[in-house]
This record gives C-alpha cells, sequence and structure tokens, in this order.
C-alpha cells in the first residue's frame, strides 16, 4: 500500500488548503473500491466505510471515510492526466519485463454511459496505450472534442517507443501518426483503408504484381463454432512510393486474407498494412493478431467485469479519472496469479483482506 501512497502525492490536489481528508488518501479508497467492483462515487464511500478498519492500518483517516460527495468532488476536480501518470510510476518496474520489443496497440473506446444532458449520440471518449505482451495499460487519456486521431498523437508522446511496433487501426494511418512513431524510435502496423486512398492503391498493386515467389504464412483456428484461416504476405514498399506519398518511415506493405466459416457459412475478408519494418508473414501474423487484445482483454473486460458502458458518470474530468482507475485496476489484478477469472478475483479482493493485499502486492 505504500507505494500507492507514494505514486499518489506526485497528483496535484486542486482543492482548497481548508480540506478535510488527504487527496492521496481519497485516491486510494478511491482505486481499492474501484479494483473491488465500486462503479460511481456512492458505492466507492460504502467500501470505505466497511472497510474501515482495514485502511486505517495504512492510512491516516483523520476525519474518518469521505462522503460520496467528497469523492465526487474530487474525481470531477483531479487532473485525469496526472492520476494517470501516477499510476505509470506503480507500473514502470512492470515495464522491464516489456523489454526492447513487442507490440503496443493504440485504440480508443466510447464510454456509452458519460455525456452531457441531451448528446446521447456524443460519449465521452478514451485512447489508450496497450502493451499486448504484458497485457498492461501503458497511458490513457481522454479525448478531447472528439479528435481521437489528435489524442492518439499526444498519447504517443508519453511513451518510450524503440524497439517496439505500434498498431492502430485506419483511423490512425496517416503522416503525423507515422511521424511520430517513427521519430520516437518505433514502428509502425497501420491499416489502411479508403481514407488513404491514393497508397492504398498503391499498396494493392505492390501486392498484386507477379513475382516468381512471395514467402507466405498461414493459420488455422476452428474454435467457438467458427473455423478461420488466414494467410500473410508482406512485400517491400519502394522507395519513391513512401517519398511519392510522403509517408515518413514506409518500408512494406502487408497483406492478411482471412476466411471464415461461421455455421456452415463462408466470409472473406482482406485487410491491408502499412508497414514501417519489413517483416516476416509469419510476424505479420503475429502482430495483427497481437492487437486485437486491446479489444479482447482490454475493452471487452472493461464492459463486462468492471462495468464501463452502464456507468453514469458525467461530469468534469470525474468520467475520465475513474475511465483510468478502471483500466489500472485491471493491471493489478492480472498481475495477480491465483485462480479464477478476473471477474472471481475482484471479488475475492473484495472478500478477503488478505487476497486484497496480495493482489497490490504484485505491483512491485
Amino acid at each position: 500500500m505504500q507505494l500507492f501512497i507514494a505514486a499518489f502525492e506526485s497528483v496535484p490536489d486542486p482543492r482548497a488548503e481548508n480540506v478535510r481528508h488527504d487527496l492521496g488518501e481519497i485516491l486510494i479508497i478511491a482505486f481499492v473500491a474501484v479494483l473491488c467492483g465500486a462503479t460511481n462515487c456512492t458505492e466507492m464511500a460504502e467500501f470505505g466505510r466497511t472497510k474501515h478498519k482495514f485502511f486505517k492500518r495504512f492510512l491516516t483517516l483523520g476525519h474518518g471515510i469521505p462522503s460520496h460527495d467528497t469523492f465526487s468532488n474530487v474525481l470531477r476536480a483531479v487532473d485525469p492526466k496526472a492520476l494517470d501518470a501516477a499510476f505509470g510510476t506503480l507500473s514502470a518496474s512492470l515495464l522491464g519485463a516489456l523489454g526492447r520489443s513487442g507490440v503496443i496497440a493504440i485504440d480508443g473506446k466510447s464510454l456509452k454511459g458519460a455525456y452531457d444532458k441531451g448528446r446521447a449520440f456524443m460519449p465521452r471518449m478514451m485512447i489508450t496505450a496497450y502493451a499486448t505482451d504484458l497485457r498492461l495499460t501503458l497511458a490513457s487519456l481522454e479525448v478531447e472534442g472528439g479528435n481521437e486521431a489528435e489524442a492518439a498523437l499526444t498519447l504517443i508522446g508519453l511513451l518510450d517507443l524503440k524497439g517496439h511496433i505500434v498498431t492502430a487501426d485506419a483511423l490512425h494511418c496517416h503522416r503525423a501518426m507515422a511521424k511520430a512513431v517513427t521519430s520516437k524510435g518505433g514502428d509502425y502496423c497501420l491499416t489502411l483503408k479508403g481514407n488513404q486512398e491514393g497508397l492504398l492503391s498503391d499498396a494493392r498493386a505492390c501486392l498484386s504484381a507477379p513475382t516468381r515467389r512471395r514467402p507466405a504464412s498461414a493459420t488455422e483456428d476452428d474454435r467457438h463454432g467458427r473455423a478461420e484461416a488466414r494467410v500473410a504476405t508482406v512485400v517491400k514498399a519502394p522507395a519513391e512510393i513512401a517519398e511519392y506519398h510522403d509517408f515518413p518511415g514506409l518500408k512494406a506493405f502487408g497483406r492478411l486474407e482471412a476466411i471464415r466459416i461461421v455455421d456452415g457459412k463462408p466470409e472473406s475478408d482482406v485487410r491491408i498494412f502499412a508497414l514501417s519494418r519489413v517483416l516476416t508473414p509469419k510476424a505479420l501474423l503475429a502482430t495483427v493478431r497481437a492487437h486485437w487484445d486491446i479489444e479482447n482483454g482490454l475493452h471487452w473486460q472493461l464492459d463486462v467485469t468492471l462495468r464501463e458502458d452502464a456507468a453514469r458518470n458525467r461530469r468534469d474530468n470525474g468520467p475520465a479519472n475513474i475511465a483510468v482507475l478502471r483500466r489500472r485496476a485491471l493491471d493489478v489484478a492480472r498481475r495477480d496469479t491465483s485462480k479464477g477469472s478476473l471477474a472471481v478475483k475482484l471479488k475475492r479482493a473484495g472478500w478477503d483482506h488478505d487476497c486484497l493485499l496480495q493482489m497490490l502486492r504484485h505491483m512491485r
């Protein structure tokens, strides 16, 4: 627990000097409450009161457990970037395991219940950088003004990308993203679609050009009632294409052809990628597959296990701060090696103080 206390000391306190409750203590209770299943400020306050004796072992709590209004006011006021950065210091030791390789997936996710009155069609959004090998959130930001592409560039600026491959969907396949990734020593694997029509056309021409031998790699899966076969190919991109399109770092194009049989009906899909590294077809398959872990391993768990889509936090910085707490709670839970699903582990942490402490110690 001392690690969390020290980390939260770096978060600036936006409140007046005469406040009663320590900011770090409020954030610790809020985080542990989310880790154990709390979804809003009322539940955070109730969790704190129920676990008062537990928290008293580590915190001063000079004025007891804060009220739900205090949790709400604090989470609405605290800077989400500062809160996320505080968690980044906690995970610094874990990042050493990532080494100088691995896939970093970039993707946005809507907070479907977080929207201003009368604007349900435009909910808040968070964008996350996710280390797929470690299943660890590296950084997350709220998307301001609905500009996910701009938020992704800001996110890239917070990361050490040397030796890593950054993956992202077609929204982020543009010159600024390619430049941002390569300037920080990373490589990219960006999905090419119609938003880069000229580059996509040249990529298709390169991939369809006749050649004596084009290395390919294939995989087959037959799970969950769906059979799928994938074939990957990679070709070098002529230097003049990168120069003509002014696309920094472009070295190759990749193609992934997938044929799925769902309920006896075949479906086909072809995806094309811009690459700043000439990957082997096998490496392209692995890279594309790794990218989807941000959907299956992070976004899906946020909705199913932590009920993010059902959350109704809407005001000021509240939605973004609680979203940060959820993502970091998953980081902590995944470090736990005990048996059981994530949902079971979170419940066990809420029920058993020893299990909770053991889970928190994994962030060392």
